[in-house]
Formats: structure tokens, C-alpha cells, sequence
């Protein structure tokens, strides 16, 4: 959670299930044993020298680490099978051991055998359901670790924030730019292409919590711990594209036991030169900095933890931990209501793409739907699907709304009958500030434990982003991001670890994989 005019540090840790500590003890083991079954002396990337290959040394030694995790991975499910065809014949055991009894007994005592009949029958559904169950997770773990690679692959990184980045969003106008809010008291916009910051926003005193851009002007819209809102204008100036280097393997694909490597996964960890717009130790490298706001609204006694554009921008919502959310007009800066009602801190706030209307979500675990289209009336409802706090809950374009919250699951809505959630994506982790695509629906969830994952709006998983020592996430992922708009990079992702990252998520075959 952000905090007031500071960084923030550490991460919440998901709790593990005692199948997984088993899973990660022997996980070890092998690894150990796998050492010392190579002769001494003797590195990974030497066995190899007697084979004829142009590939330079120190990648085909990160092709060997990248095989070896690919066995590893393997090693678990088959271990994990294993265990399970012995819970299977345990529970077969057991399930013969009642059907003797019954057999044997005297066949006058009615009662008894239907009560028999019944444990029997009780066993074959547990055994049908643990069967199901195990037979799904292996499934799902084949489909998360090859198809996610071959339909959601990392294109770049954009690296320069000295902190926790907390949001990020993609201007609706040209030119089309990534704006990352941190808590470095800083917001960076950056060159999609490029992966280079263009600007960057310093007027803020306090960790800067989101980000949002104007839907037809080049203005953004910044939330502070500072306890304030800023609205400030920007003009960026892309740099051209780079030229593909002339790799002839560049384009190469390595399969291997149903994985998909791209040469550009496979990352040579090599120190490298700072590029223009990246942070140094001692502080921001000479890229164009706006430092005064256009307009500050200043009405909230708490941290700024989200803002949002009305439709048509003319008027903006923001979301405080003073309990209250403030509509504020644009042009003037004039507060226009405040929205009072939460019992506890306000943790987002979104409003309707093309309806005058806003949802703000809370630690009370509520979230409520405010409405303006009536100059006269403002309705309120609270909806209180969820048991733990409310992270985020955004309108789609159609008539849903989608809730996350640090209770693992999320919740899609119908605007015309909000009662009770049309569709409940059960998760095992905390679930941070969530995203859907305007045109294939399809919802972004950012996890405490570094993970994401993509659902349809019937709560159907889809996939999940790849993650591993070179390539996603080291720490909490904090908010995502679509960018339909650009066929290439269309999802965005940023954390803890003060990077942002760009995504290409081959969404037709997304869906015609479901």
C-alpha cells in the first residue's frame, strides 16, 4: 500500500500450502544431487566443448540453465504423480476393503449394507473428485508453462524509477506514450517502442500513486501521498525506432519438451551502459522535466491514493484515505461534491468510459457505484461481495464491473442487477489493482506473490504471464494495464522491483485455445 509523501518496502507473502514446502524441500535435493552427479572440476558449459556449435559460450550456457529448469519442472510433476497414484490406490484399497465387508456379512441385515452401500458410494465420489482435481492441476501446470510462453511474451522493460512503481496507464491520444506513477515522488512517460523516458513529472512532495491521461487532450492526471491531485500538461517528442540488430538467430526459436524460447529471452546478465532517461545512484539523467502543475486540487486531509477523468474530462474524481472521494471541476479547480460514506481508507477509485458514472472500493470491503447522469439526483449503491479489502474495481465497457480484493478473488458484476456476482475467480493470492480489455474482455489481475494471470469475464483462466529469474516480476506486481490499441505491446505490468514491463498477449489465440 502506498504511503504518505514516502517508499515503500516489502512485499506480502502468500501463504504456501504444505504440498508445495514438500514440493520446493525435494525440489532442492535433486538440485543438490544434479551437482554433485557432474564430475568435479568440470563447469556446465565445458561438457559441451567437444560439440561443433557457433553459439558463444555464455549463452549456451543460459540455454543449458533454461533446459535444466524445463527438467526440473517436469521432475516436480512427475513426482507429484507419483504421490498422487498413491493416494489413488489408497483410497481404491479402501474402497475394495468396505465392498468385502458388505459381501461377507449377513445379507439379513438390511440396514447395514445400505449404510455400507452409501460409504461406498461416498468413497467412489471422493475418489472421482480427487482423480478430476489431480488430473486437472497437471493439466493446468502443463498449460501455464508451455502455452504461456508460446501466447504472452515480455517485449521490453522499461527501467529508471528509483522506487516501487504503484501505477501505470497509456495516453488515449498521439503521441501514444507509457506513464508510470512511483513512489520516488516522480511519474515517467516513456517511448513504447523504445523502452526510453521522454519526461518526466517532479512537481509532486510524495509518493505518486496513479496515473491517468486526459481521453482527448495531452494532460495528465497525478495522485500524491502529498494529500494532493496535480493536473499538468506535456509534450513529448518520441525517439525514432532502432533497427533490428543484424542477429541471423535472432528470430530463432528453440523447442524443447513443448517450451518456446525466443534468443531474446535468453538475456546474457552483463553489465550494460545507462541509456537516456534511466536512473543512475546519484539521481535522473537530462530528459525534459515538468516540475508546476496546471491546476493542484488540494481539498483531501489524507493521502491521494487514486484519480480518475470523467467522460468528456471535464471534471475529475479522487480517491483519499480520509474516507471521502472529491469531483472537482477541471477548468476551475472548484470542488463540486464529496462523496462520504466508506468507513475506512479509500483504495481506488474508476469511472465509465462513456456514462457518467464512478466506483470507488475501500479496506471496509465494500465498494460503491455513484451516480451522476441526473444533474439533480446522486444515487449511491454498496455492494459488499468481498470478506477482506477492496483493492480496485473498474467498469468494462459493456455494463459489468469487475471487483479485486486482498480476500483472493475477484468478482464480475452486472450493472442492472448488482445482487450478486455473475461470475466469482477464486486465486491464490492477494489481488492488486486489476485491468480489462475494452474489446475482448478479458481481465489483467496482478498478484502480491509476482504473478499474473488473464480471465475471461465467465471467470475461465486463460493464461499467465511467464515468470522466472530472467524474465517478469521479482517482487509484488501492482497494477496492469491494456493497450489495445497497439497490436505489438498490449499489456503493461509494473511492481515493486521499479520496473515496468511491456507484453505481447497473441489474444486471437488466447481465445481459440479456451
Amino acid at each position: 500500500m502506498p504511503v504518505e509523501g514516502g517508499s515503500s518496502s516489502g512485499s506480502t507473502s502468500a501463504a504456501r500450502h504444505p504440498k508445495q514446502k514438500r514440493k520446493a524441500h525435494s525440489l532442492s535435493i535433486r538440485r543438490t544431487n544434479s551437482t554433485e552427479d557432474r564430475p568435479p572440476g568440470i563447469q556446465r558449459g565445458d561438457m559441451l566443448e567437444g560439440q561443433d556449435s557457433k553459439l558463444p559460450l555464455s549463452l549456451r550456457n543460459n540455454l543449458l540453465d533454461l533446459f535444466g529448469q524445463i527438467e526440473r519442472e517436469f521432475e516436480n510433476l512427475y513426482i507429484e504423480n507419483l504421490e498422487l497414484r498413491r493416494e489413488i490406490d489408497s483410497l481404491n484399497e479402501r474402497l475394495t476393503g468396505d465392498g468385502q465387508t458388505v459381501d461377507g456379512g449377513d445379507p439379513t441385515k438390511g440396514a447395514l449394507k445400505t449404510k455400507a452401500s452409501h460409504s461406498t458410494s461416498q468413497l467412489s465420489q471422493k475418489l472421482k473428485t480427487t482423480y478430476k482435481a489431480s488430473t486437472s492441476k497437471i493439466v493446468s501446470s502443463f498449460k501455464a508453462t508451455t502455452g504461456s510462453r508460446a501466447l504472452c511474451q515480455l517485449l521490453k522493460e522499461y527501467v529508471g524509477h528509483r522506487d516501487g512503481i504503484w501505477d501505470l496507464s497509456v495516453t488515449r491520444t498521439q503521441p501514444v506514450v507509457l506513464g508510470t506513477a512511483s513512489a520516488d515522488h516522480s511519474a515517467l512517460l516513456w517511448s513504447i517502442e523504445t523502452g526510453k523516458c521522454v519526461l518526466r513529472y517532479a512537481g509532486h512532495a510524495g509518493s505518486v500513486n496513479s496515473i491517468k491521461f486526459h481521453p482527448t487532450e495531452q494532460m495528465a492526471l497525478t495522485a500524491s501521498g502529498d494529500q494532493t491531485a496535480h493536473i499538468w500538461r506535456y509534450m513529448v517528442q518520441l525517439p525514432a525506432p532502432q533497427p533490428p540488430p543484424d542477429v541471423s538467430v535472432s528470430s530463432s526459436a528453440l523447442f524443447f519438451t513443448g517450451h518456446l524460447f525466443t534468443l531474446s529471452q535468453v538475456k546474457i546478465d552483463e553489465g550494460r551502459d545507462l541509456e537516456e532517461g534511466e536512473v543512475d545512484g546519484e539521481g535522473f539523467c537530462e530528459v525534459p522535466t515538468v516540475r508546476v502543475a496546471t491546476a493542484t486540487l488540494k481539498s483531501h486531509q489524507g493521502v491521494v491514493i487514486a484519480a480518475d477523468w470523467l467522460v468528456g474530462g471535464r471534471q475529475v474524481v479522487t480517491a483519499s484515505w480520509d474516507r471521502a472521494a472529491n469531483l472537482y471541476e477541471v477548468e476551475t479547480s472548484e470542488l463540486v461534491h464529496t462523496l462520504t460514506g466508506h468507513d475506512q481508507e479509500l483504495t481506488h477509485c474508476c469511472t465509465h468510459p462513456t456514462q457518467r458514472l464512478v466506483v470507488t472500493s475501500s479496506r471496509d470491503t465494500t465498494f460503491r457505484l455513484w451516480d451522476f447522469r441526473d444533474p439533480s439526483i446522486h444515487s449511491v449503491n454498496v455492494f459488499q461481495g468481498h470478506t477482506d479489502t477492496v483493492t480496485s474495481a473498474v467498469f468494462t465497457v459493456g455494463d459489468n464491473v469487475v471487483s479485486g480484493s486482498d480476500d483472493r478473488t475477484v468478482k464480475v458484476w452486472d450493472l442492472k442487477n448488482m445482487r450478486s456476482p455473475i461470475a466469482t475467480i477464486r486465486t491464490d493470492s492477494a489481488v492488486n489493482r486489476i485491468s480489462v480489455s475494452a474489446n475482448q474482455r478479458i481481465i489483467a489481475l496482478p498478484h502480491d506473490n509476482r504473478q499474473v494471470r488473464l480471465f475471461d469475464m465467465s471467470g475461465v483462466r486463460l493464461a499467465r504471464l511467464p515468470r522466472s529469474n530472467r524474465m517478469g516480476h521479482r517482487r509484488m506486481v501492482c497494477c496492469t494495464a491494456w493497450n489495445e490499441e497497439n497490436q505489438s505491446c498490449n499489456l503493461f505490468t509494473c511492481g515493486f522491483d521499479r520496473q515496468a514491463i511491456g507484453w505481447n498477449i497473441n489474444i486471437p489465440a488466447l481465445l481459440q485455445e479456451k
